[in-house]
């Protein structure tokens, strides 16, 4: 199965990210290609282990920009709340949403690397 396809089957709006990069899929793909790194760089684990809850915003709020930008809606989605639970001062809440994306954004990250 081809890489967008593969995104769409796993939540996510590809046509609207197509529509955004002018209907190229290689466009959209080679956005696609810079999220592993990104995502890497911006780690929001690591800040709640660590109790730097600002850090785990701003990482969480770049990361679900990302995310939007590139129509992952379950990234997004999840981003998002965790960003309004951080800025309500609800770090714990924030700690379980996260934790139950990131096996789903691990397996987008990997069909990525490995596409």
């Amino acid at each position: 199965m081809d890489l967008i396809t593969e995104l769409k089957e796993m939540g996510a709006n590809t046509q609207d990210a197509l529509e955004r990069c002018l209907n190229k899929p290689e466009l959209y793909e080679k956005l696609l290609k810079k999220l592993p790194a990104n995502v890497e760089k911006l780690e929001v684990q690591r800040y709640f282990d660590e109790d730097d809850y600002q850090t785990a915003l701003a990482n969480a709020h770049t990361i679900k920009g990302i995310a939007g930008n590139l129509s992952l809606t379950p990234l997004y989605n999840a981003y998002t709340e965790i960003v309004d639970l951080l800025r309500a001062d609800k770090p714990q809440e924030a700690q379980r949403v996260l934790t139950e994306i990131l096996p789903v954004q691990n397996k987008i990250i990997d069909f990525i690397k490995n596409s």
